[in-house]
Protein backbone atom coordinates (compact mmCIF):
# COMPACT_ATOMS: atom_id res chain seq x y z
CA UNK A 1 0.00 0.00 0.00
CA UNK A 2 1.55 3.44 -1.00
CA UNK A 3 2.33 6.00 2.02
CA UNK A 4 -0.62 8.16 0.73
CA UNK A 5 -3.73 5.63 0.47
CA UNK A 6 -2.24 4.15 3.99
CA UNK A 7 -2.19 7.86 5.42
CA UNK A 8 -5.91 8.54 4.21
CA UNK A 9 -7.01 5.22 5.39
CA UNK A 10 -5.40 5.83 8.83
CA UNK A 11 -7.26 9.29 8.86
CA UNK A 12 -10.59 7.83 7.60
CA UNK A 13 -10.36 5.39 10.69
CA UNK A 14 -9.82 7.91 12.89
CA UNK A 15 -12.89 9.71 11.64
CA UNK A 16 -14.84 7.06 10.87
CA UNK A 17 -15.06 6.08 14.56
CA UNK A 18 -17.63 9.20 14.86
CA UNK A 19 -20.00 7.73 13.06
CA UNK A 20 -19.92 4.19 13.77
CA UNK A 21 -22.00 2.40 16.45
CA UNK A 22 -20.03 1.92 19.71
CA UNK A 23 -20.13 -2.25 19.08
CA UNK A 24 -18.86 -1.78 15.76
CA UNK A 25 -16.09 0.93 17.48
CA UNK A 26 -15.21 -1.56 19.89
CA UNK A 27 -14.34 -3.64 16.44
CA UNK A 28 -11.98 -0.92 15.26
CA UNK A 29 -10.43 0.13 18.34
CA UNK A 30 -9.03 -3.96 18.43
CA UNK A 31 -6.70 -2.56 15.39
CA UNK A 32 -3.35 -2.03 16.46
CA UNK A 33 -2.64 1.40 15.61
CA UNK A 34 1.29 0.38 15.98
CA UNK A 35 1.63 -1.85 14.54
CA UNK A 36 3.42 -0.16 11.14
CA UNK A 37 6.41 2.17 11.02
CA UNK A 38 5.81 4.31 13.91
CA UNK A 39 5.67 3.06 17.38
CA UNK A 40 4.49 5.94 19.26
CA UNK A 41 1.40 6.08 21.80
CA UNK A 42 -1.11 8.20 21.20
CA UNK A 43 -3.01 9.46 24.38
CA UNK A 44 -5.23 12.67 25.13
CA UNK A 45 -4.30 15.08 27.44
CA UNK A 46 -7.63 15.43 30.33
CA UNK A 47 -8.00 19.29 29.33
CA UNK A 48 -9.54 18.31 26.47
CA UNK A 49 -12.60 16.84 28.21
CA UNK A 50 -12.97 19.72 30.71
CA UNK A 51 -16.29 20.35 29.53
CA UNK A 52 -17.58 16.73 29.68
CA UNK A 53 -18.04 14.08 32.25
CA UNK A 54 -16.24 11.34 33.08
CA UNK A 55 -18.39 8.49 31.52
CA UNK A 56 -18.22 10.66 28.10
CA UNK A 57 -14.63 11.21 28.14
CA UNK A 58 -14.79 7.25 28.25
CA UNK A 59 -16.86 6.05 25.52
CA UNK A 60 -14.64 9.45 23.12
CA UNK A 61 -11.59 7.49 24.06
CA UNK A 62 -13.58 4.41 22.96
CA UNK A 63 -14.70 5.25 20.03
CA UNK A 64 -11.09 6.45 18.52
CA UNK A 65 -8.89 3.78 20.50
CA UNK A 66 -7.02 6.27 22.52
CA UNK A 67 -5.96 4.12 25.21
CA UNK A 68 -4.05 6.28 27.47
CA UNK A 69 -4.70 9.59 29.57
CA UNK A 70 -3.20 12.23 31.68
CA UNK A 71 -6.31 12.62 34.29
CA UNK A 72 -6.75 16.24 35.06
CA UNK A 73 -8.65 17.75 38.15
CA UNK A 74 -12.08 17.98 37.33
CA UNK A 75 -12.49 14.30 36.58
CA UNK A 76 -10.05 13.42 39.84
CA UNK A 77 -10.14 16.28 42.20
CA UNK A 78 -6.63 16.72 43.84
CA UNK A 79 -8.40 16.46 47.35
CA UNK A 80 -9.93 12.91 46.32
CA UNK A 81 -10.69 10.35 49.15
CA UNK A 82 -9.12 7.18 48.40
CA UNK A 83 -12.57 5.54 47.48
CA UNK A 84 -13.25 8.45 44.78
CA UNK A 85 -9.60 7.75 42.95
CA UNK A 86 -10.73 3.83 43.65
CA UNK A 87 -13.69 4.39 41.68
CA UNK A 88 -12.20 6.55 38.85
CA UNK A 89 -9.22 4.35 38.24
CA UNK A 90 -11.71 1.81 37.98
CA UNK A 91 -13.76 3.28 35.26
CA UNK A 92 -10.31 3.65 33.30
CA UNK A 93 -9.40 0.13 33.95
CA UNK A 94 -12.67 -1.45 32.70
CA UNK A 95 -12.44 0.45 29.24
CA UNK A 96 -8.64 -0.71 29.04
CA UNK A 97 -7.59 2.89 29.40
CA UNK A 98 -4.32 3.38 31.04
CA UNK A 99 -3.73 6.63 33.23
CA UNK A 100 0.00 7.62 32.54
CA UNK A 101 -0.05 10.86 34.68
CA UNK A 102 -2.11 13.38 35.98
CA UNK A 103 -1.80 17.11 35.61
CA UNK A 104 -1.66 19.99 34.51
CA UNK A 105 -1.33 21.01 38.11
CA UNK A 106 -0.16 24.47 38.88
CA UNK A 107 2.05 24.78 41.94
CA UNK A 108 2.58 28.38 43.93
CA UNK A 109 3.24 27.20 47.11
CA UNK A 110 5.25 24.63 48.98
CA UNK A 111 1.65 23.26 49.95
CA UNK A 112 1.02 23.19 46.22
CA UNK A 113 3.88 21.41 45.54
CA UNK A 114 3.43 19.03 48.38
CA UNK A 115 -0.29 18.45 47.72
CA UNK A 116 1.16 17.49 43.95
CA UNK A 117 3.19 14.53 44.65
CA UNK A 118 0.95 13.19 47.29
CA UNK A 119 -1.45 12.88 44.70
CA UNK A 120 0.29 11.61 42.46
CA UNK A 121 1.60 8.87 44.83
CA UNK A 122 -2.26 8.01 45.34
CA UNK A 123 -3.10 7.80 42.11
CA UNK A 124 0.27 5.53 41.15
CA UNK A 125 1.18 7.59 38.55
CA UNK A 126 5.47 7.71 37.96
CA UNK A 127 5.03 11.18 36.20
CA UNK A 128 3.50 14.62 36.79
CA UNK A 129 2.76 17.17 34.40
CA UNK A 130 3.11 20.44 36.29
CA UNK A 131 3.81 23.77 36.27
CA UNK A 132 5.77 25.18 39.66
CA UNK A 133 7.02 28.33 40.61
CA UNK A 134 10.32 28.77 39.54
CA UNK A 135 11.23 29.94 43.10
CA UNK A 136 9.92 26.84 43.91
CA UNK A 137 12.02 24.12 41.81
CA UNK A 138 14.06 23.62 44.42
CA UNK A 139 12.06 22.37 46.63
CA UNK A 140 10.12 20.72 44.24
CA UNK A 141 13.56 19.01 43.10
CA UNK A 142 13.51 17.46 46.48
CA UNK A 143 10.35 15.91 46.48
CA UNK A 144 11.19 14.50 42.83
CA UNK A 145 14.04 12.47 44.73
CA UNK A 146 11.70 11.92 47.69
CA UNK A 147 9.27 10.34 45.94
CA UNK A 148 10.94 9.09 42.74
CA UNK A 149 8.10 10.98 40.61
CA UNK A 150 9.06 12.59 37.58
CA UNK A 151 7.94 15.99 37.03
CA UNK A 152 7.57 17.51 33.61
CA UNK A 153 7.06 21.15 33.27
CA UNK A 154 4.53 22.76 30.85
CA UNK A 155 4.76 25.47 28.89
CA UNK A 156 1.47 27.87 28.16
CA UNK A 157 3.04 30.26 24.95
CA UNK A 158 3.29 33.87 24.71
CA UNK A 159 0.77 34.62 27.44
CA UNK A 160 2.53 32.87 29.96
CA UNK A 161 4.75 34.65 32.20
CA UNK A 162 7.05 32.04 33.60
CA UNK A 163 7.36 29.39 30.18
CA UNK A 164 6.10 30.53 27.59
CA UNK A 165 8.45 27.72 25.27
CA UNK A 166 10.39 24.56 25.99
CA UNK A 167 13.07 26.67 26.28
CA UNK A 168 11.96 28.81 29.28
CA UNK A 169 11.17 25.59 30.86
CA UNK A 170 14.59 23.38 29.85
CA UNK A 171 16.71 26.36 31.48
CA UNK A 172 15.26 26.27 34.75
CA UNK A 173 15.88 22.23 35.00
CA UNK A 174 18.52 21.47 32.56
CA UNK A 175 21.23 21.17 35.73
CA UNK A 176 18.42 19.51 37.80
CA UNK A 177 18.00 15.71 38.71
CA UNK A 178 17.28 13.77 34.95
CA UNK A 179 13.55 12.90 36.25
CA UNK A 180 12.95 17.05 36.03
CA UNK A 181 12.25 17.38 32.02
CA UNK A 182 9.88 19.06 29.74
CA UNK A 183 5.87 18.69 28.65
CA UNK A 184 6.09 19.99 25.53
CA UNK A 185 2.50 21.73 24.13
CA UNK A 186 3.40 21.88 20.75
CA UNK A 187 0.84 24.33 20.06
CA UNK A 188 1.40 26.84 22.46
CA UNK A 189 5.59 26.38 21.55
CA UNK A 190 4.61 27.09 17.96
CA UNK A 191 2.80 30.27 18.58
CA UNK A 192 5.98 31.14 21.58
CA UNK A 193 7.98 31.14 18.37
CA UNK A 194 9.30 27.57 18.43
CA UNK A 195 9.96 25.08 16.69
CA UNK A 196 8.79 21.28 17.87
CA UNK A 197 10.57 19.53 15.67
CA UNK A 198 13.94 21.34 17.00
CA UNK A 199 13.00 21.24 20.42
CA UNK A 200 12.63 17.64 20.33
CA UNK A 201 15.77 17.35 18.77
CA UNK A 202 17.55 19.80 21.14
CA UNK A 203 16.04 18.95 24.91
CA UNK A 204 15.77 15.09 23.83
CA UNK A 205 15.78 12.67 27.00
CA UNK A 206 14.13 15.94 28.90
CA UNK A 207 11.00 15.95 26.60
CA UNK A 208 8.67 13.38 29.24
CA UNK A 209 5.59 14.31 27.25
CA UNK A 210 3.57 15.55 24.87
CA UNK A 211 0.15 17.47 24.32
CA UNK A 212 -0.67 17.02 20.62
CA UNK A 213 -2.65 20.15 18.92
CA UNK A 214 -2.48 22.31 15.83
CA UNK A 215 -2.63 26.13 15.60
CA UNK A 216 -3.57 28.55 12.69
CA UNK A 217 -0.70 31.25 13.04
CA UNK A 218 2.92 30.95 14.66
CA UNK A 219 1.91 33.82 16.76
CA UNK A 220 0.35 34.93 20.05
CA UNK A 221 -3.26 34.92 18.09
CA UNK A 222 -2.54 31.42 16.28
CA UNK A 223 -5.47 29.35 17.43
CA UNK A 224 -6.33 25.99 18.41
CA UNK A 225 -7.71 23.76 15.31
CA UNK A 226 -8.22 20.18 14.30
CA UNK A 227 -4.61 18.71 13.68
CA UNK A 228 -3.78 18.91 10.00
CA UNK A 229 -5.14 22.15 8.99
CA UNK A 230 -2.64 24.32 10.63
CA UNK A 231 0.45 25.07 10.51
CA UNK A 232 2.63 22.54 12.22
CA UNK A 233 4.87 20.39 10.53
CA UNK A 234 3.76 17.09 11.78
CA UNK A 235 5.73 14.83 9.51
CA UNK A 236 9.02 16.87 11.11
CA UNK A 237 7.99 16.27 14.72
CA UNK A 238 7.26 12.54 14.05
CA UNK A 239 10.80 12.04 12.46
CA UNK A 240 12.48 13.93 15.40
CA UNK A 241 10.55 11.95 18.14
CA UNK A 242 12.00 8.87 15.70
CA UNK A 243 15.27 9.90 15.79
CA UNK A 244 15.37 10.65 19.78
CA UNK A 245 13.78 6.83 20.31
CA UNK A 246 11.14 8.90 22.23
CA UNK A 247 9.50 6.81 24.80
CA UNK A 248 6.86 8.84 26.17
CA UNK A 249 3.25 9.28 24.99
CA UNK A 250 2.25 11.88 22.19
CA UNK A 251 -1.15 13.24 24.35
CA UNK A 252 -3.99 14.78 21.71
CA UNK A 253 -5.39 18.22 23.02
CA UNK A 254 -8.35 19.34 21.44
CA UNK A 255 -9.71 22.92 22.61
CA UNK A 256 -11.29 24.28 19.52
CA UNK A 257 -14.64 22.78 20.28
CA UNK A 258 -14.31 21.45 23.98
CA UNK A 259 -18.67 21.53 24.56
CA UNK A 260 -18.61 18.44 21.55
CA UNK A 261 -15.26 17.20 20.83
CA UNK A 262 -15.78 13.63 19.49
CA UNK A 263 -15.52 15.03 15.91
CA UNK A 264 -12.11 16.47 16.65
CA UNK A 265 -10.65 14.33 18.07
CA UNK A 266 -11.40 11.67 15.61
CA UNK A 267 -10.49 13.99 13.04
CA UNK A 268 -7.08 14.97 14.64
CA UNK A 269 -6.17 11.69 15.95
CA UNK A 270 -6.67 10.14 12.38
CA UNK A 271 -4.67 12.51 10.71
CA UNK A 272 -1.48 11.96 13.37
CA UNK A 273 -1.26 8.17 13.43
CA UNK A 274 -1.97 8.64 9.27
CA UNK A 275 1.31 10.55 9.72
CA UNK A 276 3.10 8.58 12.40
CA UNK A 277 2.32 5.46 10.18
CA UNK A 278 3.39 6.56 6.89
CA UNK A 279 6.30 9.60 7.66
CA UNK A 280 9.72 8.56 6.10
CA UNK A 281 8.33 5.10 4.17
Amino acid sequence: MSSRRNFLLQATLGIAATTISPFAASAVSSNNYKDEKSQLAVGIAGYTFAKVDLDQAIQIMNRVNIKYISVKDMHLPLNSSPEKIREVLAKFSAAGIKVYTVGVIYMKSKQAVDEAFEYAKKVGVPLIIGVPNPDLLDYTEEKVKAYNIRLAIHNHGPEDALYPGAKNAYDHIKNRDARMGICLDIGHATRAGEDPAKVVSSYKNRVFDLHIKDVTLAAKDGKAIEIGRGIINFAALIKALEKIKYQGVCSIEFEKDMNDPLAGIAESTGYFRGVANTVGK
